[in-house]
């Protein structure tokens, strides 16, 4: 019997989220057959199996949190040899030394195992808790004595204390996917750029009824990046280099039920209108349906995010290292303005562009922010 870890899925990430499993204990598999789907910080990602067998068990439940080097599968290579008691003697097994155990790695001691009295505790006062659980629950106040273990004999194992702390604190949840990619992204946005905010407004006037809002936005993004190439950069502070590109890759901010995705329109200074709009479809598409490769979601050069397509007229876009900007576009309204000595109603496009200042002069980024303003307006 041979088993099965979750291997480095690239990029330096430490963790997954399995999202779907497309097998069950008993299932016969071939090589490099998918046998689950899981997500990283970068993308989501099918998951092979290294040889061809029969399950003999599984490790780990959609949306749980694991390390490279976790127990993923246990394979028969010789599926006769596997009896229905084997398997589930196999389950019970891993059951007792894995389960739903964190694989994140403390310092415990061996007597922390056990919880009770310190003063010859009788056998019914001992409370069973992996390491892991015990710690999980101190930070986020659960009382162990109150939980009911689900793992083997009784022990309390992480899940255990989250359904005690969801009760606690009704909505407490663990932050997983994109949501736990964002927050390791804003973090190191907000100690690591000097951000600075310009705004201004583009006139609608002269705009088609039936205008694709995000297509101008993008086109117009290409326009100012190749007027004012300097917001078109990667900065990297440690060994004070700035890398101006001649390529404009787009991130484009997508809202969506799992968290924040930023895929990354490619050369988008080679795009048609029609060829914009099919991008955007197909992408957001399968981001819904959590099926977005990770290079989809890699080496955007500026990014893009039109959250008045929701709410909000102007903000404070976060800067995502080693970009140097972004441009968000606010919520479409009317002004009043003068024309010909009468006043008028025009629809505008607030504009909210932050720049690291570190790699950015306010002069630069004030010009990017007018040849922007003027594609528009076109």
């Amino acid at each position: 019997m041979k088993t099965f870890l979750l291997p480095d899925l690239g990029e330096g990430l430490a963790e997954s989220e399995i999202v779907e499993w497309h097998i069950n204990v008993g299932d016969s598999v071939e090589l490099d057959q998918v046998v689950l789907t899981v997500e990283t910080a970068k993308a989501v990602v099918e998951v092979p199996a290294p040889y061809s067998g029969v399950v003999v068990s599984r490790h780990g439940e959609a949306g749980d949190v694991i390390n490279i080097g976790a127990l993923l599968l246990e394979i028969e290579e010789q599926p006769e040899l596997v009896a229905t008691g084997a398997v589930k003697a196999k389950q019970q097994d891993a059951a007792t030394v894995v389960g739903n155990v964190s694989q994140t790695t403390h310092q415990v001691d061996v007597d922390d195992f056990w919880i009770g009295s310190t003063h010859n505790p009788s056998a019914d006062e001992l409370i069973t808790a992996l390491p892991s659980a015990r710690l999980l629950a101190k930070k986020l106040g659960v009382e162990l004595k109150t939980v009911s273990g689900t793992g083997p004999n009784g022990m309390i194992t992480d899940n255990d204390i989250y359904a005690e702390a969801r009760k606690q604190s009704p909505g407490t949840e663990v932050l997983k996917g994109a949501r736990r990619t964002m927050v390791s992204t804003m973090s190191e946005s907000h100690h690591n750029v000097a951000a600075v905010t310009i705004t201004e407004e583009a006139s609608l006037a002269n705009w088609q009824a039936n205008e694709d809002i995000s297509g101008r936005l993008i086109r117009a993004v290409v326009y100012a990046c190749q007027e004012e190439p300097a917001l078109n950069a990667w900065f990297d502070a440690e060994t004070m280099t700035r890398c101006v590109h001649s390529r404009v890759n787009i991130g484009i901010a997508v809202d969506s039920s799992h968290g924040l995705y930023v895929p990354v329109l490619k050369h988008a200074e080679t795009f048609e209108d029609s060829d914009i709009r099919n991008w955007l479809n197909e992408t957001v598409q399968g981001i819904r349906q959590r099926k977005i490769g990770r290079d989809s979601l890699q080496n955007a050069t500026i990014t893009l995010s039109n959250f008045g397509a929701i709410a909000g007229i102007f903000a404070t876009p976060v800067v995502s290292p080693p970009q140097v900007a972004i441009v968000g576009a606010g919520r479409i309204i009317e002004r009043v303005v003068m024309k010909d000595g009468n006043p008028v109603s025009v629809k505008v496009m607030p504009l909210s562009i932050t720049f690291d200042h570190r790699a950015c002069t306010g002069g630069e980024a004030a010009r990017f922010t007018k040849k922007l303003v003027e594609h528009l307006q076109s």
